[in-house]
């Protein structure tokens, strides 16, 4: 029974195996008769039947030479030559346009264009056989020629010489479907109507070079076996490129492209050459694949370029190109090298890498060190923190320090956005009808909202473009009002709450410790004003019953040191800070309410003590040097042994003021010409807790400092954090 069981199932699977193969051996079959139908050999009788007998095609007179088979081989030289002669001649005597529809035919040997079309001078006058709208069309391009021409001579450079002649084709050419067995020259001409060749194939190589499309040309879906070159080709119409696959090199150096121009989905196989191309419109490169490297080198984008979800498995350049827009490279792959050397942005001019799939060990990108950081660009941070971090390895194993900085200071600004969020936005899975309204959505928006997230809450905010309500459109208005995961406890409100205030005190003062000028300059104002409210409490002590107070050069001086510091950190600050006047706000609630209330209540009591006609700040005058006074303490010790070494001020002293601005530069930076400190004997407390409010602020300015050294600098943090 086991043996008769096994040979039934052989013989089951035996007969199965047969009829599959017969069925997909049918199927292929039957699609080999779809893709090449037997079309009939065009003959000089057919041919001229055909001539006689234009059919009107969208309103345009057309000799109709579909699914044929022409036949233009060396060997069968007699009937190409007839038909050249034959299709010029009936072209060229009509008094109205004649177009040429080729679709689904089939056209062995080579192909000429030149042969078949009106030839026409250059320069000068037109043929009479055009309308006045064909020669101004003609006559705007001899125009362009003309000026490049003017450039070329004035900047003696040698560029190709354009030919005295060039065929011009009245109406429309149609290349639906259609197969070139041999070599296209379509180039020097100028199709004064559309160009539709919708998944044509070119075997063979095919030239298109000096060719002027008036109207609009499209190639969707064409497949360019071979190379193919539109160098310096003019498009002043919409060009259509989606879909297209170009098997072999591709040369567009040169052209000019006056309209928009769509290579959506098309694939590029070989190397391409799209160098010095004017794209006057918006250029659409989205879903492309690129097997070979390809050169955007020279080009001018005048109008966005769009480069979403590409894949780029060899190097991709953009030398020198001008960038008018932004570029869009959302979802895209970087596999080998992108390189923007000395390329060039306009204002707010961004790369929009959002999603973009990019790893270092394998691939890189290149820029102008400095500024190729300053223009990434992406939306928010979650999903994007991968990304961001590959960045900043990238350009650090570039050596590009400040490029990588920017991009770690860009992250920490979307970080910063996410807690604003978090502590004020409403959340998608608590917050209530009313709320949501708020944000901007509609009563139906908000309805579905309630409906899917009783069933599965939302992980992310870009999780609502899920629903049918909500567009892309409407996302983009209300997704920094909406978060996930709002604090739902006091305590990590407030925690929230502290990274926010945390936060943004290292980006308004430091830039994330991108900036070193940035927090100099934040350094430089704050010990000018400490300094003269040292020098305030220290000369103004009291007008009655015998006043002291300091003479009027001594003011003038005074004033004038203030002014220079301050002017000179506010010049850094305004340089270098992003958001310079927030930067001021935060530098002025850290450095001016204390110290306001604490010199007020001083004069507000008064002054009754000891010595109070001697200086508050001593100096060591045992020696006078240039140091870092890392570990001092702003007062002397009590040690009666100390106070042999430190003496009072001098106030009798022209330069005596600059004492003050350096006991402020030791307490806050550290750093100093002389050993100034606090005496111990007879000091008022609200002035001694005046002194030690800076020396705390010091501690945190030195820790930002040393940080942001280590970071601008290469290699210095192995000097500050291993000597």
């Amino acid at each position: 029974m086991i043996v008769r069981f096994q040979h039934l199932l052989l013989l089951l699977i035996l007969l199965l195996t047969l009829s599959f193969s017969g069925w997909s051996g049918s199927m292929r079959s039957a699609s080999a008769a779809v893709a090449l139908p037997d079309r009939p050999i065009l003959t000089l009788d057919l041919l001229q039947t055909r001539l006689k007998t234009p059919i009107q095609s969208e309103g345009s007179r057309t000799i109709d030479l579909r699914q044929l088979t022409i036949d233009l081989r060396p060997e069968n030289a007699a009937f190409r030559d007839q038909f050249y002669r034959l299709m010029q001649t009936q072209i060229q005597r009509s008094s109205q346009p004649l177009g040429i529809d080729l679709s689904y035919a089939v056209v062995r040997g080579d192909f000429k264009m030149s042969d078949l079309g009106v030839i026409t001078p250059l320069y000068g006058q037109s043929l009479p056989v055009f309308s006045p709208a064909e020669q101004e069309q003609l006559a705007r391009d001899r125009r362009r020629l003309s000026q490049l021409s003017q450039l070329s001579r004035s900047l003696l450079i040698q560029s190709q010489v354009a030919p005295p002649q060039i065929t011009v084709l009245r109406a429309p050419l149609t290349l639906v479907q259609t197969r070139f067995e041999g070599f296209v020259n379509f180039s020097n001409t100028f199709f004064l109507g559309r160009v539709e060749a919708q998944g044509a194939t070119f075997s063979q190589d095919a030239d298109w070079s000096t060719t002027r499309f008036s109207q609009s040309v499209n190639f969707a879906n064409a497949v360019f076996q071979r190379s193919v070159r539109f160098r310096n080709a003019l498009f002043f119409n919409r060009a259509r490129f989606n879909q297209t696959q170009f098997q072999g090199s591709l040369n567009f150096q040169g052209s000019e492209f006056q309209a928009a121009a769509n290579f959506n989905q098309a694939h590029f196989n070989q190397a391409v050459n799209l160098t010095r191309i004017t794209w006057r419109e918006t250029a659409d490169f989205s879903q492309t694949q690129w097997q070979d490297p390809v050169m955007f080198d020279r080009d001018q984008f005048q109008q966005a370029l769009f480069l979403g979800q590409s894949v780029f498995e060899q190097p991709v350049s953009f030398r020198q190109v001008q960038f008018n827009q932004s570029v869009n490279l959302r979802g895209a792959s970087i596999l080998d090298q992108a390189d923007f050397a000395d390329a060039s942005f306009a204002d707010r001019t961004k790369l929009k890498v959002a999603n973009l799939q990019f790893d270092p060990r394998q691939a890189r990108i290149l820029g102008n060190p400095g500024q190729i950081g300053q223009r990434f660009s992406v939306p928010t941070l979650q999903g994007n923190e991968t990304l961001l971090r590959n960045l900043v390895q990238n350009f650090r194993q570039l050596q590009a320090v400040a490029d990588a900085n920017q991009i770690q200071y860009t992250t920490e600004k979307l970080r910063l956005r996410d807690y604003q969020q978090r502590l004020l936005g409403t959340d998608l899975n608590w917050a209530a009808p009313r709320q949501l309204a708020r944000t901007g959505l509609s009563a139906s928006q908000i309805e579905a909202i309630l409906r899917v997230r009783t069933s599965q809450p939302f992980r992310a905010v870009s999780d609502v473009l899920k629903l049918d309500q909500i567009d892309f459109a409407t996302y983009v208005k209300v997704r920094d009002r909406l978060t996930v995961g709002h604090p739902t406890s006091v305590l990590s409100w407030l925690l929230d709450g502290s990274r926010w205030v945390g936060l943004s005190l290292l980006l308004l003062l430091t830039r994330y410790g991108t900036s070193f000028w940035l927090v100099i300059g934040v350094g430089i104002v704050a010990v000018a004003h400490f300094g003269v409210i040292f020098w305030w409490v220290d000369r103004f002590r009291r007008r009655q019953p015998q006043p002291i107070t300091p003479d009027p050069a001594e003011i003038l001086w005074t004033i004038g040191g203030f002014s220079l510091l301050t002017i000179s950190g506010l010049a850094a600050i305004f340089r270098t800070g992003e958001f310079p006047w927030s930067t001021l706000t935060c530098l002025g609630l850290v450095i001016l309410p204390i110290p306001t209330a604490l010199v007020g209540f001083l004069y507000w009591q008064g002054r009754y003590h000891d010595l109070i006609q001697v200086s508050y700040l001593v100096e060591d005058g045992s020696m006078r040097q240039l140091r870092f006074l890392i570990g001092r303490l702003p007062n002397i010790p009590a040690y009666p042994g100390f106070r042999e070494r430190f003496n009072p001020i001098l106030w009798d002293r022209r330069w005596s003021w600059l004492n003050y601005f350096d006991f402020s530069l030791n307490n806050l930076m550290r750093f100093g010409f002389n050993d100034l400190r606090l005496r111990d004997q007879a000091v008022p407390g609200l002035i001694t807790a005046l002194v030690w409010y800076q020396w705390s602020l010091g501690i945190l300015y030195f820790a930002l400092l040393l940080w942001t050294l280590s970071r601008t600098i290469p290699g210095l943090n192995l000097l500050i954090y291993f000597k």
